[in-house]
């Protein structure tokens, strides 16, 4: 048995579908079964695994875990990873590219906060495997709202340029290391293998919805304001608006781990855009 945390998150979702796929006994931890929409096989239970009753409940029976984390704080991870240990063998984390090996302390904050998560997994004496995502494609979602009312993509540093990942990527990686030998103790810096700007990614949109979407260039206070509205922590905010600034010049990073496990090359972004057209286009 599979427990898959967060399984109806952009990635755990994915997890999920790979692992019934391939037959695989899975159980979904969600807080909201009847409007999950996961898969017929997998076994559906209600609740989040801060709550360690229902994590010890959940945990019955299951032999490794994916282990995603959508919370503001990392200071339950311990406690969290503790209750695995109890039960299972192996876990895999979803974690960060921020995450840095050769400095002894994380310089940002979203290194920081995905290192605190590692941590208690590194020492737990599981089988563990780390999964580092560069930028997810799924981030270009919240671009929805202003290509639905009018094609326009409204935001800062068009001219930045990353490799961004599908989620069904990351995913497959994920259902290779929950089920295979081998990947014990890796840390696996997955990113897409096309790079293109910001303003490319909105206009890719636009021809996979087969309507043009535009790029309105913002400042980046505005920006800031943008995503502080979303409740992004500030800290959070002016790593990633510096992020984007850098990138204009220097795009971001693209890596071999997908093709090298897989076989195949990534998935690429008009792929994903075609496969969330109707986000895009629905209300």
């Amino acid at each position: 048995m599979i427990l898959v945390t967060a399984a109806t998150g952009n990635v755990g979702r994915q997890v999920v579908n790979g692992l019934v796929a391939e037959g695989r006994d899975v159980r979904a931890l969600t807080r909201s079964p009847e409007t999950a929409g996961l898969p017929d096989g997998a076994d559906v239970v209600r609740g989040g695994h801060l709550d360690l009753a229902v994590l010890e409940r959940s945990l019955d029976g299951v032999e490794a875990v994916f282990l995603a984390w959508p919370f503001a704080s990392a200071e339950a991870a311990p406690a969290v990873v503790e209750t695995i240990a109890k039960h299972a063998r192996r876990v895999v984390l979803l974690s960060s590219i921020a995450v840095r090996d050769d400095v002894p302390e994380q310089a940002d904050p979203i290194g920081a906060f995905h290192a605190a998560l590692e941590e208690p997994v590194e020492r737990s004496g599981l089988e563990w495997c780390f999964l580092r995502p560069g930028g997810f494609a799924a981030n270009t979602l919240a671009w929805a709202p202003g290509i639905r009312a009018g094609g326009t993509v409204r935001d800062a540093f068009g001219g930045a340029a990353q490799p961004l990942i599908h989620e069904r990527d990351i995913a497959d990686v994920a259902v290779r290391a929950l089920t295979e030998d081998g990947h014990a103790g890796r840390k696996y810096v997955l990113t897409g293998a096309e790079v293109l700007t910001q303003a490319e990614y909105a206009r890719t949109i636009g021809d996979a919805i087969g309507r043009p979407v535009r790029w309105t260039e913002i400042s980046r206070e505005e920006a800031r304001e943008r995503r502080a509205a979303q409740g992004i922590p500030p800290s959070f905010i002016d790593f990633m608006l510096d992020g984007y600034a850098a990138m204009v010049t220097e795009p971001g990073p693209v890596t071999t781990t997908f093709q090298d496990i897989m076989g195949v090359p990534p998935r690429t972004f008009h792929t994903w855009a075609a496969d969330h057209a109707n986000d895009f286009l629905k209300t």
